[in-house]
């Protein structure tokens, strides 16, 4: 009986490693929803101007293939949206980011599988502001809008734990760190603008067994 239940318990603490073998896909979806933090760094020539920092919300599907077993390389795929609001203006940042990644899963005899992961890759920023003025023409309200999109080299490091909540299935609690940097000239003048962005991120994986695994056995 103690030996039926030893087998048992190994092989259940066993399914988050035959997951993570050469061959095998992983899909997943993760959500920063209000927890990310931005600090953006604009620097004039000599001089730089912090902007207050901003909660966000963002979204990151992703796509990896384990081309050795515990280290999956696919492609972060990223959104992000922020929304400040002034006295008379409203500002919208939307991001969008591709990013090819690697990540190494800790495997071992538990359920609670450690990663960490990189990458560097390509983001697109639009910026739009609304504001709304009565000061110019008195009692007359303006309303100006205005559009600019940047884009640029980034990159970022993810890490946290996968709970194997079931075969296939696990459940993910991370961090992140992405920057974006962007450099233009304007009026003569170098202007380099950098976009942190930390994250706490929960999400899912969903792990798909592949042929390579399925022909050994």
């Amino acid at each position: 009986m103690k030996k039926l239940l030893l087998a048992g318990a190994i092989a259940l603490s066993g399914l988050s490693n035959a997951q993570m073998t050469k061959g095998a896909w992983v899909i997943s979806g993760n959500t920063g929803l209000g927890f990310n933090n931005i600090t953006t760094t604009t620097k004039v020539g000599d001089k730089s101007i912090d902007i207050p920092k901003t909660n966000t919300f963002s979204v990151t599907p992703s796509v990896g293939y384990f081309i050795i077993d515990k280290l999956a390389v696919g492609i972060d795929l990223g959104y992000v949206n922020t929304r400040t609001t002034y006295e008379r203006s409203k500002n919208t940042d939307t991001s969008f980011s591709i990013i090819p990644t690697g990540t190494y899963y800790f495997t071992n005899s538990s359920k609670i599988v450690p990663f960490l992961g990189a990458g560097i890759g390509y983001v697109s920023n639009t910026t739009k502001i609304r504001s709304r003025d009565n000061n110019v023409i008195p009692n007359t309200l303006i309303v100006l809008d205005q559009s600019s999109t940047i884009d640029g080299l980034a990159w970022k490091v993810k890490g946290g734990i996968t709970y194997m909540a079931a075969q296939h299935l696990g459940i993910n609690l991370g961090v992140s760190y992405d920057q974006f940097s962007h450099k233009d000239t304007f009026m003569n003048q170098e202007v380099k603008s950098r976009f942190k962005t930390f994250g706490v991120n929960v999400g899912f994986s969903y792990f798909i067994t592949g042929k390579v695994q399925k022909s050994d056995k």
